[in-house]
Protein backbone atom coordinates (compact mmCIF):
# COMPACT_ATOMS: atom_id res chain seq x y z
CA UNK A 1 0.00 0.00 0.00
CA UNK A 2 1.35 3.14 -1.11
CA UNK A 3 1.12 6.34 1.31
CA UNK A 4 -0.16 9.67 -0.76
CA UNK A 5 0.98 13.34 0.25
CA UNK A 6 -1.94 15.71 0.63
CA UNK A 7 -1.22 18.16 -1.85
CA UNK A 8 2.42 20.09 -0.06
CA UNK A 9 0.87 19.25 3.39
CA UNK A 10 3.79 17.12 4.37
CA UNK A 11 0.81 15.13 5.60
CA UNK A 12 0.88 11.36 4.46
CA UNK A 13 -1.97 9.25 3.98
CA UNK A 14 -3.16 5.61 3.16
CA UNK A 15 -5.18 6.02 -0.33
CA UNK A 16 -8.21 5.07 1.98
CA UNK A 17 -9.60 7.39 5.17
CA UNK A 18 -12.07 6.52 7.67
CA UNK A 19 -14.97 8.56 7.75
CA UNK A 20 -16.09 9.26 11.44
CA UNK A 21 -19.52 10.19 11.38
CA UNK A 22 -20.65 7.06 12.40
CA UNK A 23 -18.77 7.69 15.58
CA UNK A 24 -21.07 8.55 18.39
CA UNK A 25 -24.37 7.53 16.47
CA UNK A 26 -23.94 3.70 15.54
CA UNK A 27 -20.79 3.47 16.69
CA UNK A 28 -19.20 4.15 20.20
CA UNK A 29 -17.15 3.43 23.16
CA UNK A 30 -15.28 -0.02 23.16
CA UNK A 31 -16.67 -0.52 19.34
CA UNK A 32 -14.87 2.70 18.38
CA UNK A 33 -11.80 1.13 20.11
CA UNK A 34 -12.09 -1.94 18.07
CA UNK A 35 -12.30 -0.52 14.79
CA UNK A 36 -9.55 1.85 14.81
CA UNK A 37 -7.29 -0.03 15.95
CA UNK A 38 -8.01 -3.01 13.64
CA UNK A 39 -7.93 0.05 11.03
CA UNK A 40 -4.61 1.38 12.30
CA UNK A 41 -2.95 -2.19 12.70
CA UNK A 42 -4.25 -2.77 9.20
CA UNK A 43 -1.65 -0.26 8.07
CA UNK A 44 -4.41 2.84 7.30
CA UNK A 45 -3.53 6.02 9.24
CA UNK A 46 -6.09 8.65 8.26
CA UNK A 47 -9.35 9.28 10.25
CA UNK A 48 -12.03 12.43 8.91
CA UNK A 49 -14.71 13.76 11.20
CA UNK A 50 -15.84 17.03 11.65
CA UNK A 51 -17.03 19.09 14.81
CA UNK A 52 -21.36 18.79 13.62
CA UNK A 53 -20.96 14.91 13.74
CA UNK A 54 -22.84 13.69 15.02
CA UNK A 55 -25.87 16.35 15.78
CA UNK A 56 -28.46 14.34 13.70
CA UNK A 57 -28.80 12.22 16.16
CA UNK A 58 -32.09 12.85 18.86
CA UNK A 59 -30.24 13.78 22.29
CA UNK A 60 -26.88 14.92 20.14
CA UNK A 61 -25.28 18.53 19.92
CA UNK A 62 -22.13 17.53 17.84
CA UNK A 63 -19.19 16.59 18.83
CA UNK A 64 -19.85 13.38 19.52
CA UNK A 65 -17.73 11.84 16.66
CA UNK A 66 -14.58 14.07 18.04
CA UNK A 67 -15.19 12.96 21.68
CA UNK A 68 -15.29 9.71 20.46
CA UNK A 69 -11.73 9.72 18.56
CA UNK A 70 -10.55 11.68 21.29
CA UNK A 71 -11.35 9.11 24.04
CA UNK A 72 -9.84 6.61 21.81
CA UNK A 73 -6.58 8.30 21.27
CA UNK A 74 -6.17 8.93 25.04
CA UNK A 75 -6.50 5.40 25.18
CA UNK A 76 -4.58 3.69 22.90
CA UNK A 77 -1.38 6.24 22.69
CA UNK A 78 -1.25 5.74 19.04
CA UNK A 79 -1.87 9.50 18.66
CA UNK A 80 1.35 9.67 16.42
CA UNK A 81 0.25 7.15 14.23
CA UNK A 82 -2.77 9.03 12.76
CA UNK A 83 -3.50 12.12 10.54
CA UNK A 84 -7.26 13.59 12.18
CA UNK A 85 -8.97 15.40 9.73
CA UNK A 86 -11.74 17.91 11.34
CA UNK A 87 -13.87 20.46 9.88
CA UNK A 88 -15.68 23.66 10.90
CA UNK A 89 -18.59 25.75 9.76
CA UNK A 90 -21.93 23.56 10.03
CA UNK A 91 -24.50 24.43 12.17
CA UNK A 92 -24.14 23.17 15.67
CA UNK A 93 -27.01 22.49 17.77
CA UNK A 94 -26.68 26.20 19.67
CA UNK A 95 -27.27 27.88 16.15
CA UNK A 96 -23.41 28.51 15.69
CA UNK A 97 -22.19 27.89 11.99
CA UNK A 98 -20.23 30.04 9.94
CA UNK A 99 -16.35 31.11 9.06
CA UNK A 100 -15.75 34.56 10.78
CA UNK A 101 -12.04 34.31 12.03
CA UNK A 102 -13.83 34.61 16.18
CA UNK A 103 -15.86 31.76 15.38
CA UNK A 104 -13.03 29.16 13.70
CA UNK A 105 -10.55 30.06 16.70
CA UNK A 106 -13.28 29.28 19.03
CA UNK A 107 -14.35 25.78 17.19
CA UNK A 108 -10.69 24.66 16.83
CA UNK A 109 -10.49 25.02 20.83
CA UNK A 110 -13.66 23.13 20.85
CA UNK A 111 -12.22 20.09 18.89
CA UNK A 112 -8.74 19.95 20.58
CA UNK A 113 -10.22 19.80 23.55
CA UNK A 114 -12.78 17.16 22.11
CA UNK A 115 -10.14 15.27 20.41
CA UNK A 116 -7.52 15.06 23.52
CA UNK A 117 -5.19 16.07 21.25
CA UNK A 118 -2.64 19.30 21.06
CA UNK A 119 -2.84 19.61 17.53
CA UNK A 120 -5.39 18.76 14.28
CA UNK A 121 -3.53 17.78 11.29
CA UNK A 122 -6.18 18.80 8.54
CA UNK A 123 -8.34 21.49 9.27
CA UNK A 124 -11.44 21.86 6.29
CA UNK A 125 -13.90 24.20 6.10
CA UNK A 126 -17.24 22.09 6.11
CA UNK A 127 -19.26 24.53 4.30
CA UNK A 128 -18.64 27.38 2.60
CA UNK A 129 -19.80 31.42 4.50
CA UNK A 130 -20.50 33.34 1.48
CA UNK A 131 -21.02 36.36 4.10
CA UNK A 132 -17.51 35.94 5.29
CA UNK A 133 -14.58 37.50 2.99
CA UNK A 134 -12.02 34.35 2.23
CA UNK A 135 -9.40 36.60 3.71
CA UNK A 136 -11.16 36.74 7.22
CA UNK A 137 -11.19 33.04 7.26
CA UNK A 138 -7.31 32.04 5.91
CA UNK A 139 -6.49 34.27 8.62
CA UNK A 140 -7.76 32.59 11.09
CA UNK A 141 -6.11 29.37 9.73
CA UNK A 142 -3.61 31.18 9.26
CA UNK A 143 -2.95 32.23 13.11
CA UNK A 144 -4.16 28.08 14.03
CA UNK A 145 -1.10 27.00 12.01
CA UNK A 146 0.99 29.69 13.24
CA UNK A 147 0.00 28.49 16.93
CA UNK A 148 0.56 25.45 15.87
CA UNK A 149 -2.31 24.04 16.50
CA UNK A 150 -3.35 23.41 12.70
CA UNK A 151 -0.85 21.29 10.61
CA UNK A 152 -2.67 22.16 7.21
CA UNK A 153 -6.35 23.26 5.75
CA UNK A 154 -9.21 21.78 3.12
CA UNK A 155 -11.84 22.41 2.27
CA UNK A 156 -15.20 20.95 1.21
CA UNK A 157 -18.35 21.95 -0.04
CA UNK A 158 -16.73 25.04 -1.60
CA UNK A 159 -17.68 26.61 -5.41
CA UNK A 160 -14.75 26.41 -7.57
CA UNK A 161 -15.21 30.33 -7.70
CA UNK A 162 -14.67 30.85 -3.86
CA UNK A 163 -11.99 28.05 -3.88
CA UNK A 164 -10.15 29.92 -6.83
CA UNK A 165 -10.56 32.75 -5.32
CA UNK A 166 -9.10 31.91 -1.61
CA UNK A 167 -6.47 30.23 -3.22
CA UNK A 168 -5.65 33.67 -5.03
CA UNK A 169 -5.96 35.69 -1.87
CA UNK A 170 -3.62 32.96 0.20
CA UNK A 171 -0.88 33.77 -2.56
CA UNK A 172 -1.28 37.69 -2.85
CA UNK A 173 -1.75 37.71 1.10
CA UNK A 174 0.78 35.33 1.99
CA UNK A 175 -1.64 33.26 4.06
CA UNK A 176 -2.06 29.58 4.62
CA UNK A 177 -3.28 27.58 1.51
CA UNK A 178 -5.90 25.27 1.15
CA UNK A 179 -4.14 22.02 0.33
CA UNK A 180 -7.28 19.59 -0.09
CA UNK A 181 -10.53 19.45 -1.72
CA UNK A 182 -13.46 17.36 -0.43
CA UNK A 183 -15.74 16.89 -2.81
CA UNK A 184 -18.84 14.81 -3.20
CA UNK A 185 -18.16 12.00 -5.28
CA UNK A 186 -18.77 8.29 -5.91
CA UNK A 187 -20.52 6.17 -8.86
CA UNK A 188 -23.70 7.83 -8.06
CA UNK A 189 -22.79 11.77 -7.83
CA UNK A 190 -19.54 11.77 -10.31
CA UNK A 191 -21.26 14.61 -12.38
CA UNK A 192 -20.27 17.93 -10.73
CA UNK A 193 -16.85 17.02 -9.98
CA UNK A 194 -16.14 15.58 -13.18
CA UNK A 195 -17.54 19.13 -14.49
CA UNK A 196 -16.25 21.47 -12.30
CA UNK A 197 -13.71 20.61 -10.05
CA UNK A 198 -11.83 18.16 -11.54
CA UNK A 199 -11.01 20.71 -14.82
CA UNK A 200 -10.57 23.40 -12.14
Amino acid sequence: MKNRELGASGISTAPLVFGGNVFGWTVKGKDTTLLLDAFVDAGFNTIDTADVYSRWVEGNKGGESEAEIGNWLKQSGKRDKVAIATKVGAEMDSGSKGLKKDYIIKSAEASLKRLQTDYIDLYQTHYDDPSTPVEETLRAYDQLVQDGKVRAIGTSNMSVERLHESLKTSVEKGLITYQTLQPEYNLFDREKYETTYEPF
